[in-house]
């Protein structure tokens, strides 16, 4: 699975990145196809205003599903943006296999 951190007006630091890494690498647990995770943070600037957290998750048969997160604190907000990614990964494997067998026969 290939992994890329940007930060977009801040300084990504590697305890950000091993934070982000580590939190991401779950998510093929949720949904096998997953091949790519991308993940931009964005500083609100000299201010001290809230940041950004996007993630994009890139998975077999260009399916793609993208979480936008903002707060104060980017570990939060990563952790935030994850568990809503693990949401869209769940319902999307539900319904993959709920549709796998729906041509049954019809019970009279």
């Amino acid at each position: 699975m290939l992994f890329t951190i940007t930060g977009r007006h801040t300084e990504i630091t590697e305890s950000i990145k091993n934070h982000a890494e580590e939190k991401t690498a779950k998510l093929p647990r949720f949904y096998d196809s997953i091949n790519q995770i991308e993940v931009i943070i964005e500083g609100g600037g000299s201010g001290g205003g809230s940041i950004k957290v996007e993630i994009i998750a890139r998975a077999e048969h260009s399916k793609i599903f993208v979480v936008t997160q903002t707060g104060q604190d980017v570990y939060m907000c990563i952790d935030s943006a994850v568990h809503r990614l693990e949401g869209q990964l769940r319902k999307k494997k539900e319904k993959e296999r709920d549709n796998k067998y729906s041509g049954g026969t019809k019970p009279e």
